[in-house]
């Protein structure tokens, strides 16, 4: 169906009939105002305090707020993951924790997300649909339009804002993707940061992703580096290391305030790229994907009707016309793919065990019995970045580098280990998320948005190991959690007028099986593939396959709908659009009239382009010159963008006798970047193309000891993207050596590491020297400026 002669009538109905329609929003206003206003002194003041009486201040808890037995709350929120991925909703990657959840409470088997990472969250946190909260699509892709922002508003107040004001301690760890790019650097400001959506602490990352075994740590609001090793002394990982922290804030909480329930949000940088986990864990996993994708769908497949998370008469959707088949691969690409999924598989089982040990650390605390459980295996589906062929380095595909297959297969030993940042192929995403059809990245199919969910709450849910099959989304857990201590989001907060929640609150489902959907109407839409769902219809229109980099040309506006039937089409199998054109024709106006409720429109199916700084604030916009100064450490989003563009780095050093080893300036590493050091007394310029390609340039001369100015000056061939360069480096001014950077990264140096002043954090961008590599001598600064 085309759809360019609806939308007027969409809009219109907007304003007509749909009210009627959205019974899924609650009808009743709130008149509570946080924080509140001061209550008068309720005691007496005289003279002195011989004739005074004074009033004890209460302690900030929820029974000083009337609410009595307030229930700890642990959200466990697994990155990129697919229905058909944890053997709780059968697939073959066997997850206790989830089973432990599920088996003691309830697990739901159409609970859908927005098909991204940051929307999801941004939707899950505050209650309100993602575009509702200006994060239409992760804040890298930003643009300044309502629904695509980056930015939370001030009148989408967290649940988390709101559970802090009656007394619990909230606590954040691991991935924190809602602030926005600009904001990440040391200046700010905090507002998205944790502290401003209602945390009182927060240990993990600010961004997309990281590395697992180097990760971009921050503390509250200081980066800080890891320790060399997990608490137990094993070999350090980040997930384990988060669990610890996790483990440790909830017991000195109940330690020294037992009075208080705390909420911890466990938000995992796992199965996100890049996957990375201790060699253990791969070994478990041997030879069990030989018989690739294909296989594992049907294997899956039966395995979940059998577990009953899908009807006796649904069908497996068919594998994309764009995905080979397992057994047209040639076997060298077999082995490399089978390996990938294999370190995959280890990275699920690890990442589950991990949530696992928070768990035992609350029963053993004697507070399970009380602690509402939300494990949501999925803030989207799986994903498709890693291409047709799999990645060593998930860098060579945000930039649209290829990787050679011999280097795949050289590296098939040290796969998911600190050297590489790998990813697997799509068809592997497309098989994570069976039954349904696509991944990662697209809204308008259940492949991207249905994520399996257990809820458990012994103390409050009686049902052990049963099956919910109620249509909810993303912007219901928030209400859930507030229904569940007794409290409403409030009509203002910080002295702001709130928007409604527009979720719905998921409590009617514990006691009661075939409780009616309160959940009657949901609109998707990320990257331009739109969705709709209506009293157990569905209409759904992609616009671009996840695993190239951008769609083919086409009309938003025209777009070829299909509609399915999914309360007798669980997997979105059967398309009616041709056999229902009315039905379909009403739920294409639902969609418009939602997209111009929630601030979804304009609509925008651009990926790289969207990517470009020029769409988003900027700290450095308009500068020419840039000095910082020593051990500084700058994310990218607020770094001088010297991507295909002519510069100059100066720095002025004393070097004392001896020599001075270190790194001058640096940004990114191992994975893609540059950096200018001193080694063995030789000014050395290193560029890394995303792993494929190393260029280095080294002096010819030694520097000499006293002050000294080392300069490098880049020169582009041209300032378009892949552009070369030619790079000359000098020692007070006297041209020591000349090379070449034959191609240059194009659009991203880094997900995770930093631009560094004197020091390396994070990998190396050349493996000839050892970390921090801070630099011997006395170093006043680094110049950069732009030609």
């Amino acid at each position: 169906m085309k759809t360019s002669k609806t939308i007027l009538i969409g809009l219109v109905m907007y304003l007509t009939i749909l009210p009627c329609a959205w019974t899924h929003e609650s009808s009743t206003e709130s008149s509570v105002v946080l924080p509140r206003p001061e209550a008068p002194f309720a005691g007496k003041i005289g003279l002195t305090y011989k004739d005074s009486e004074a009033v004890k201040p209460k302690l900030k808890i929820p029974q000083n707020f009337g609410i009595e037995d307030a229930p700890n709350i642990l959200i466990v929120l697994i990155d990129d993951c697919g229905f058909g991925q944890m053997g709780t909703f059968g697939g073959a990657i066997h997850t206790p924790t989830l089973d432990r959840v599920a088996d003691n409470g309830l697990r739901y088997t159409r609970f859908h997300t927005t098909a991204l990472c940051s929307p999801t969250r941004a939707a899950l946190l505050c209650g309100r649909n993602h575009h509702s909260v200006a994060s239409g699509v992760i804040g890298e892709a930003g643009t300044g339009f309502p629904g695509y922002s980056g930015i939370i508003p001030a009148s989408a107040a967290t649940f988390a804002e709101v559970l802090r004001e009656y007394g619990y301690m909230n606590a954040w760890f691991g991935k924190n993707h809602n602030v926005p790019d600009w904001e990440t650097s040391i200046v700010g400001p905090f507002d998205r940061w944790s502290s401003g959506l209602g945390f009182d602490y927060f240990y993990g990352f600010v961004g997309g992703d990281t590395d697992q075994f180097h990760p971009a740590l921050v503390e509250n609001k200081k980066r800080i580096e890891p320790p060399e090793t997990n608490e137990d002394g094993s070999p350090y990982h980040f997930t384990t290391d988060i669990a610890d922290h996790a483990i440790r804030m909830m017991r000195s909480s109940k330690a020294v305030a037992p009075q208080r329930p705390f909420f911890v949000y466990f938000a995992t940088g796992a199965t996100h790229a890049p996957h990375q986990v201790p060699e253990s864990w791969i070994d478990k996993f041997k030879g069990q994907f030989d018989d690739g994708w294909d296989k594992y769908r049907e294997k899956t497949f039966a395995r979940q009707k059998k577990l009953g998370v899908v009807p006796e008469d649904a069908k497996l959707t068919p594998r994309p016309e764009s995905l080979p088949a397992w057994d047209s691969l040639p076997e060298e690409e077999r082995k490399v793919y089978a390996r990938m999924m294999e370190v995959f598989a280890a990275f699920t089982a690890h990442t589950d065990h991990e949530a696992g040990r928070i768990i035992d650390a609350i029963e053993e605390m004697g507070e399970l019995d009380n602690t509402l459980i939300f494990y949501i295996a999925g803030d989207n589906g799986s994903s498709a970045e890693g291409g047709l062929n799999g990645l060593l380095n998930e860098m060579t595909f945000f930039n649209a580098i290829p990787e050679p297959l011999e280097m795949k297969l050289a590296s098939l030993k040290t796969l998911g280990s600190d050297k590489h940042y790998n990813h697997f192929p799509a068809a592997w995403a497309w098989a994570m998320d069976t039954p349904f059809q696509w991944t990662k990245q697209i809204a308008s199919h259940f492949g991207g948005t249905r994520n399996g969910m257990a809820i458990s709450w012994p103390k409050r849910i009686k049902a052990h190991g049963e099956i919910r099959d109620q249509f909810h989304h993303v912007i219901d857990i928030a209400p859930t959690i507030l229904e569940a201590v007794g409290v409403e989001m409030p009509a203002q907060f910080n002295g702001v007028a709130q928007k409604p929640i527009e979720g719905v609150s998921m409590m009617y489902t514990f006691d009661d099986a075939d409780a009616k959907d309160r959940r009657t109407l949901q609109y998707f839409e990320m990257l331009g593939n739109q969705g709709i769902y209506h009293d157990g219809w569905m209409a759904s229109a992609i616009r671009g396959i996840p695993w190239y980099s951008e769609p083919e040309p086409g009309d938003l506006l025209n777009m070829p709908w299909e509609l399915y039937h999914i309360d007798e089409d669980f997997t979105q199998a059967n398309d009616l659009a041709k056999e229902n054109p009315e039905k379909l024709a009403e739920l294409v106006k639902f969609f418009f009239a939602e997209a111009a409720r929630y601030n979804v429109l304009p609509l925008d199916d651009r990926k790289t382009e969207r990517l470009n700084v020029a769409n988003r604030p900027s700290l450095t916009a308009g500068r020419k010159t840039f000095t910082y100064p020593n051990l500084l450490r700058l994310p990218e989003g607020a770094a001088p963008d010297l991507k295909h563009r002519s510069h100059t780095i100066t720095a002025k050093v004393i070097v004392p006798e001896g020599g001075a080893n270190g790194m001058l300036i640096t940004q990114g590493g191992r994975f893609a970047g540059y950096g200018l050091y001193v080694l063995n007394g030789k000014l050395v310029y290193d560029y890394n193309l995303v792993g494929v390609d190393q260029y280095t340039v080294k002096s010819t001369e030694t520097i000499p000891t006293g002050e000294v100015t080392l300069k490098a000056v880049y020169k582009t061939d041209a300032d378009k993207p892949f552009a070369g360069a030619d790079v000359s480096l000098f020692i007070d001014d006297k041209q020591v050596g000349r090379g070449r950077v034959e191609k240059s990264i194009p659009n991203r140096v880094t997900l995770d590491e930093t631009l560094d002043i004197g020091f390396d954090t994070g990998t190396p961008v050349a493996e000839g020297y050892k970390m921090p590599f801070r630099f011997a001598g006395k170093l006043s600064g680094v110049t950069i400026e732009l030609d």
